[in-house]
C-alpha cells in the first residue's frame, strides 16, 4: 500500500511543477497595467488573507506593495481573476507590505 502511494506520488510530481507558480512578491511593484490577456501574473482582489497589501500611488512606486496604475510602458501586466490566482492582494491606504 505504501509503495503504491509512493509510486503515484512520483508520477504526479512533474505535473505539480507545471501548475505551481513560484512568485516572489517582493519584486512585483512599480508601474502596473491591468490587462485581459497576455498577463505576467493573475491576481485576485480580496478583503482578508491577502499575500500582498497594495497601496496605489500616483508617482514613484519604490517599495514592495506600492503600485502605480498605468496604461502604457508597465513593469508588470496584471490580470484580475476570481479563481486560481498566482497571488492575492488587498488594497490599503497606508503601510503596504508583503507577507
Amino acid at each position: 500500500m505504501k509503495r503504491r502511494m509512493f509510486i503515484t506520488g512520483l508520477a504526479l510530481a512533474p505535473w505539480t511543477k507545471i501548475f505551481a507558480r513560484d512568485v516572489d512578491f517582493k519584486k512585483v511593484f512599480g508601474r502596473i497595467q491591468f490587462v485581459d490577456s497576455f498577463e505576467d501574473y493573475k491576481v485576485q482582489v480580496v478583503t482578508a488573507f491577502a499575500d500582498v497589501d497594495v497601496q496605489v500611488v500616483t508617482a514613484f512606486p519604490k517599495s514592495p506593495g506600492q503600485w502605480q496604475i498605468v496604461t502604457a510602458f508597465p513593469d508588470f501586466k496584471i490580470r484580475i481573476v476570481d479563481a486560481f490566482p498566482d497571488f492575492r492582494i488587498r488594497y490599503v491606504e497606508n503601510f503596504p507590505r508583503v507577507r
